[in-house]
């Protein structure tokens, strides 16, 4: 029956961190007390502000279309939050609000790539970019960005990536697996080489909010020249709690706005009404206080990763994620079963300490492990305490 389905379906993967939380979620449902770390979603609340709007929205019968780009109050809000907040000058005709940033993503590719484009992609990258690009007609080029570099992606590396086929280079700071967040001086020296090439920037910022003792930087903001071709993406997920309202958006060149608007316009139409009342109301009601609550907890997790033997684990400057490296577990063995790879590795800690974690190969990056700490502070604890029982069973 494969053979029914299209080419570019035959051939996605599927989302790993998805099957991992549904894999956990299983095990929950029967009982089984599992810490799950596995998927990027913040352990509080939606605002409560914007919740209430969204009820409003509701009762009131604020529950027809809207614009496809967008309602034009929260794509005003969106405007005034990119200037006040990153410096950044954009009309609300260059802004587009999605169902979520992974929509906004693909609406992206979809509105610049033609078939065989190429995407630098640095990895480790976030799961469904090389997805989204292929499907899109894309060819994603994989530049290995190590921890020597702190998983960043160098001005040397992008010189030497860049071919005739480059359509785009996509940047996500701060990084979904490693946290990584690029300073302004890095962002130039990319600038230095970006401007040399026709290329566009697609700059996923989704964790903009979520840094630790540094400061987030767009590149459009580091390198202004650049403005004409970057496409800034941001959302509501992370920094408000609302994963499940489905709201993201893109600030782009006005070409590249009305392209994606016309496409949405007739694949989903606009996003939900009462989310796009909802996020008007969140951007004023962001609470800093979760920064010094995940700090905390990232502090506690890498150390805990950190004391661990044949774990080495780097501190995080964004996000909230660990990813360290297991592969100094590799070849050693738990209750006779081998561990060769991180999928073996978050195979064995899910079944036998009931953590739940993500292996590197769904990031691009075997021999690492994914673990969110948008948990509660005694769950990060106890996912720690587990981990190191576990790693005592540990033979030769």
């Amino acid at each position: 029956m494969e053979e029914r389905l299209s080419r570019r379906v035959r051939t996605i993967r599927p989302s790993a961190t998805m099957s991992v939380d549904s894999k956990t979620k299983q095990l929950i449902a029967k009982g089984q007390p599992v810490i799950n770390m596995s998927v990027g979603e913040p352990d509080f609340q939606t605002p409560v502000p914007a919740a209430f709007a969204g009820i409003r929205a509701i009762t009131n019968g604020q529950t027809r279309y809207t614009e496809a780009a967008g309602m034009l109050a929260l794509r005003k809000a969106i405007a005034h939050k990119l200037q006040t907040e990153n410096g950044l000058h954009y009309a609300p005709e260059q802004i587009v609000v999605s169902n979520g940033a992974k929509h906004t993503l693909y609406n992206i590719f979809v509105a610049i790539l033609d078939e065989g484009d190429e995407v630098i992609l640095p990895a480790p990258y976030w799961t469904s970019y090389p997805e989204q690009i292929r499907v899109a007609g894309g060819k994603p080029v994989v530049i290995e960005c190590g921890p020597e570099t702190g998983f960043k992606l160098t001005p040397e590396q992008l010189a030497a990536a860049i071919t005739p086929r480059t359509k785009a280079v996509l940047l996500n700071s701060p990084c979904n697996p490693t946290g990584s967040v690029y300073h302004e001086d890095e962002l130039k020296a990319l600038g230095e080489v970006l401007r040399q090439h026709d290329v566009y920037v697609v700059l996923d910022e989704i964790y903009e909010r979520l840094v630790y003792g540094v400061k987030h930087v767009s590149l459009v903001a580091a390198c202004p020249d650049l403005y004409d071709r970057a496409l800034v993406v941001n959302g509501f997920s992370k920094a408000f709690a609302m994963t499940g309202w489905r709201l993201g958006y893109v600030a782009a060149p006005l070409d590249l706005a009305k392209a994606m608007a016309s496409f949405q316009s007739h694949s989903t139409g606009s996003p939900a009404t009462m989310s796009q009342i909802a996020g008007e109301t969140a951007l004023a009601h962001f609470d800093p206080g979760v920064i010094d609550v995940f700090r905390r907890r990232r502090d506690a997790l890498v150390a805990g990763l950190n004391s661990l033997e044949g774990v080495r684990c780097l501190v995080p400057e964004g996000a909230f994620y660990a990813f360290p490296d297991v592969r100094g577990v590799f070849g050693r063995r738990y209750e006779g079963q081998a561990i060769e790879s991180s999928a073996d590795y978050c195979e064995l800690l899910l079944e036998h300490a009931l953590v739940a974690s993500v292996p590197g190969e769904a990031f691009g990056a075997p021999g690492y492990v994914r673990f969110s700490y948008a948990v509660r502070d005694e769950d990060v604890i106890e996912a720690v305490n587990r981990m190191r029982e576990f790693h005592s069973k540990l033979t030769n």
